[in-house]
């Protein structure tokens, strides 16, 4: 078994279990039905795109055709926007990345790296709460470190793959078989080492979006201004932790992006149940209206609990991430939208290329008419595709709007996505960088 595939201990699903029950919040109040209310001129933050991993050497790479799937926007495909690949800690080992990084840069979408370890030659072990077998990062070798960084980014473009970002490492704060970095490592690293770096920076990367791994960066100015980007996962991370105050406050001028998780679990051939598989479309829905994320990366793109299947065809996990990332596309801002207009029903909305795109998830067991009423805009039709327990991304029928408003039906555990070329004029995006629920997981091979 390779040792970058990430493992849990026993120890740990022991704590999980019970962390599980503390973190899933109680279901919002059942709130008295309403308008969704979508202000146009309300922004909120710019969406830079959705995606997964690939991940070669641990599951073999896409295949030509697997790639269409993932990154073309045509019918059954996906129309993801953001890869990300790895970093081998092997420089002789970074040419499987390239293959489809160019392919997903060809279909127009953006790429990122993230490192599991430094070159063997640059680690010690240590003595981490009496596991002496841990490892980290010398502290004589940061600069050097910094320059391993530099010399992928450089690999990357020599080969055609002009990298969006990088990482400083993937999950420094869950790090049972690959690299732990404690928070004042990744500050100090932050802070003297990461602006030698030629490309955007991404960190820290917390497995659990825990935020005594990003305050610190957050609260100085040097390594703040060495941050491009903050990346977290969301494993176990409950919804009510999604907003991030500090980051609000301090992080003007950069990204948040949630770089990777899967959702709801990594059962085997969970990928198709529905509607367990809806669930994607509700994590995905909270990432983006109250955490203000503005990528959303899910682990291995191919995987049996995947948006794709091991076949290469789309699973029911794959059609609900679709129903954003096929429509929602990098550039457009997400507007204010009413979020729970009505008892399981949740709905965000965005713009750009002179359209409006709202997404409503209906968790309900039975449909739902519901009224949306646009503001400081205008359309006259509304496109509609769907997924549910039968339907795949599937074209509805037309809905007119009347008077700014039109009224749809939402099936029973369905997500819906509503499409309205805009009637008032060219639509713009501004560059503002502002603005989930798991039980504790973690990923496997």
């Amino acid at each position: 078994m390779i040792s970058g595939v990430k493992k849990s201990l026993c120890t740990l699903l022991a704590c999980v279990t019970v962390l599980s029950v503390m973190l899933v919040p109680a279901p919002p109040k059942a709130s008295a039905a309403s308008d969704v209310a979508v202000n146009l001129s309300a922004e909120k933050q710019v969406i830079r795109g959705f995606g997964g991993i690939n991940l070669p050497a641990w599951i073999g790479d896409l295949t030509a055709a697997q790639r269409e799937t993932a990154f073309g926007n045509g019918p059954n495909q996906l129309g993801f926007s953001v890869l990300r690949i790895y970093v081998d800690d092997n420089k002789n080992n970074w040419y499987r990345e390239v293959e489809t990084a160019k392919s997903a840069i060809a279909h127009g979408a953006i790429v990122f790296a993230s490192p599991w370890n430094p070159p063997s030659g640059m680690t010690e072990t240590f003595n981490r709460d009496g596991d002496t077998s841990a490892k980290r990062l010398r502290y004589d070798k940061y600069a050097a470190y910094a320059q391993h960084l530099n010399d992928f980014v450089t690999y990357m473009k020599n080969n055609g793959v002009n990298l969006y970002a990088i990482s400083v490492q993937n999950e420094p704060d869950y790090a049972h078989t690959w690299t732990w970095w404690t928070p004042a490592e990744m500050l100090n690293f932050m802070k003297n080492n990461a602006g030698s770096i030629n490309c955007r920076v991404i960190a820290p990367e917390s497995f659990s979006y825990l935020k005594n791994m990003s305050d610190p960066i957050l609260n100085d100015t040097q390594a703040l201004a060495n941050m491009d980007i903050l990346g977290a996962h969301t494993y176990g991370t409950s919804f009510s932790n999604f907003p991030y105050p500090l980051f609000k406050q301090k992080g003007a001028g950069k990204e948040l992006w949630m770089t990777e998780v899967y959702y709801p679990n990594s059962d085997n051939n969970s990928a198709n149940r529905w509607p367990e598989a809806l669930d994607v479309a509700y994590h995905m829905h909270n990432a983006m209206a109250e955490a203000d994320f503005q990528a959303y990366v899910w682990w291995y793109i191919r995987r049996q609990y995947g948006p794709m299947n091991e076949d290469g065809t789309i699973s029911k996990r794959g059609d609900s991430m679709a129903q954003f990332s096929k429509f929602i596309r990098p550039g457009y801002v997400r507007v204010d939208a009413t979020k729970n207009p009505n008892t399981n029903v949740y709905t965000s909305a965005y713009k750009g290329d002179n359209k409006v795109v709202i997404v409503a998830i209906n968790r309900g067991t039975s449909a739902v008419s519901q009224n949306f009423v646009l503001q400081n805009g205008t359309a006259s039709s509304v496109s509609t595709w769907i997924t549910d327990a039968s339907r795949k991304v599937a074209a509805g029928a037309s809905i007119n709007v009347s008077n700014n408003s039109f009224t749809a039906q939402l099936p029973a555990q369905s997500v819906t996505t509503f499409v309205a070329a805009l009637g008032n004029g060219r639509s713009t995006v501004s560059e503002t960088t502002y603005e989930a629920e798991t039980s504790i997981t973690v990923p496997v091979q």
